[in-house]
C-alpha cells in the first residue's frame, strides 16, 4: 500500500475551509496509508487521539517551510517509508518538496485553494509559485477559473488537475430540518432568503441589505437571514438599522459546523452575490456554500467572482447575476424566484441531484486516490 506523508498547516481543530477541505480528503483515505506532519492549535491534542492515523504537530501554530520543517518532513517519510507527499496547501509548503524527493519519496502532489491566484499576480511571489509547482508532480486546482488563472504563470512546469471540495450528501440534504431555526429567529412561515459565509465585502452580504427594501416591495412578509460572523457585521447591523429592516432582516452571528444544514433548512432561496475586489486580488475561488446549499435542496443566486459561476447551471439549479454589485438587479434575481415557489423548488431538486453526481466527497475521494496513486490506476 502506498503510504502518504501529509504536510499541512491548515488542519482541525483549527477551522476554516483548507482545514475541512484536507480533513476530508484524509478521511476517505485507508488509515494505514497516512501520516501527518501539521502545526499546532487549540484543541490539538485532544483532536488527534480520536485519529485513526498519526499526526506529528510541530511546536508552532504556523508551519512554514523552514530548515526544521524540511528536516522533520524527511524524518517522517523515512521512518513511515512514505512514497508519495501531500501538500494541503502548497504554497509555501510546496517549497520543500525536492528535500522530499532527494530523500525518496517518488511521487508529490500540491493543492491550491484560490488565494494562489493573488499570487501569480504579484511579480515575486509569482516566481515562488512556479518554483513551488516545478517542484510538484501535480499542483491541483479547485475550479476552472482558479486553474486558467494559475497556468500562464506556471508555464507548464508540472502536470495540473482540478481537485475541488466537496459536499456530504448525508450532512446536507433536503431532510434537513430548519424548524427550529426558524422558531428562533421569529421567522414563521415567511418566505426565507438564507446567505450562509463570513461577513466580509467579497461576499455581498451588504448588496443584499441595500436590495432588501425592493424585495419587499414585492414580498412584504418576506425576511432575509445572514448567517456567519466577520468583519462586516457592525456595518451591516448599522445598515439594517438606518434601513429600518430589523423587522426584517437577522443576522446571527457565527454559527458552528454542525448546525449549517438547519441554517441552510431555514432558507427557500440561497443567495450570496460575491464580487471581486481589489483589482481581482479578493477573489472567489468557487464557493462551497452555493454547493451545501444546492445539496439541501434550495435554488442559488450567486455571484460572478472568479469560480462562483461554476457552482451553479443557469435557470436549472439557479441564477448567476450578471452583476453582484446592482442590488436592484440581485433583488430582481431574488424577488423573481420568491415569485415563483414551484419553480424554485424545482431547480432545488435539480440542484441536489447535480450535487450528488458531481461536487460529492464520493467522487472528489476517487479524483484524489487518482492523484496520489496513479500508476495503480492508470
Amino acid at each position: 500500500m502506498t503510504r502518504t506523508l501529509v504536510v499541512t498547516n491548515d488542519f482541525p481543530p483549527r477551522q476554516g475551509g483548507i482545514q475541512t477541505f484536507v480533513a476530508a480528503l484524509l478521511a476517505r483515505r485507508p488509515p494505514a496509508s497516512l501520516v501527518v506532519l501539521a502545526s499546532r492549535s487549540p484543541g490539538w491534542e485532544e483532536h488527534d487521539a480520536g485519529l485513526p492515523y498519526p499526526v506529528v504537530r510541530r511546536p508552532t501554530g504556523m508551519l512554514l517551510p523552514t530548515r526544521s520543517t524540511t528536516r522533520a518532513a524527511v524524518d517522517l517519510a523515512g521512518r513511515y517509508g512514505c512514497d508519495t507527499a501531500f501538500f494541503g496547501a502548497a504554497a509555501p509548503l510546496g517549497l520543500i518538496a525536492p528535500a522530499l524527493r532527494a530523500a525518496g519519496v517518488g511521487h508529490l502532489v500540491g493543492a491550491t485553494h484560490g488565494h494562489e491566484t493573488g499570487w501569480v499576480a504579484l511579480p515575486g511571489a509569482r516566481q515562488v509559485m512556479r518554483r513551488i509547482a516545478g517542484g510538484l508532480d501535480v499542483l491541483t486546482y479547485i475550479s476552472e477559473y482558479t486553474g486558467d488563472r494559475l497556468a500562464p504563470a506556471l508555464g507548464g512546469v508540472t502536470r495540473t488537475a482540478q481537485l475541488s471540495p466537496g459536499v456530504d450528501v448525508d450532512v446536507f440534504t433536503p431532510e434537513a430540518d430548519g424548524a427550529a431555526v426558524r422558531e428562533r429567529y421569529g421567522l414563521g412561515d415567511a418566505p426565507v432568503v438564507v446567505c450562509v459565509s463570513r461577513l466580509v465585502a467579497r461576499k455581498g452580504q451588504d448588496v443584499l441589505v441595500a436590495g432588501w427594501p425592493h424585495v419587499l416591495a414585492r414580498h412584504p412578509d418576506a425576511r432575509l437571514l445572514l448567517v456567519g460572523g466577520g468583519p462586516l457585521e457592525a456595518a451591516l447591523r448599522r445598515a439594517v438599522a438606518d434601513r429600518g429592516l430589523q423587522h426584517s432582516v437577522v443576522l446571527t452571528g457565527a454559527v458552528s459546523p454542525g448546525q449549517l444544514p438547519e441554517h441552510y433548512a431555514a432558507g427557500d432561496v440561497f443567495a450570496m452575490p460575491c464580487r471581486t475586489r481589489r483589482g481581482g486580488l479578493d477573489v472567489e475561488g468557487l464557493g462551497m456554500v452555493y454547493l451545501e446549499a444546492a445539496a439541501c435542496g434550495l435554488p442559488v443566486v450567486a455571484g460572478t467572482s472568479g469560480g462562483a459561476p461554476e457552482t451553479v447551471r443557469e435557470g436549472v439549479t439557479g441564477h448567476v447575476v450578471t452583476d453582484p454589485r446592482s442590488a436592484e438587479g440581485v433583488a430582481a434575481t431574488v424577488s423573481g424566484l420568491l415569485d415563483d415557489p414551484e419553480r424554485a423548488r424545482a431547480m432545488g431538486a435539480a440542484g441536489r441531484r447535480w450535487v450528488e453526481q458531481r461536487w460529492s466527497w464520493t467522487t472528489i475521494a476517487a479524483t484524489f486516490a487518482d492523484l496520489l496513486d496513479p500508476p495503480q490506476r492508470s
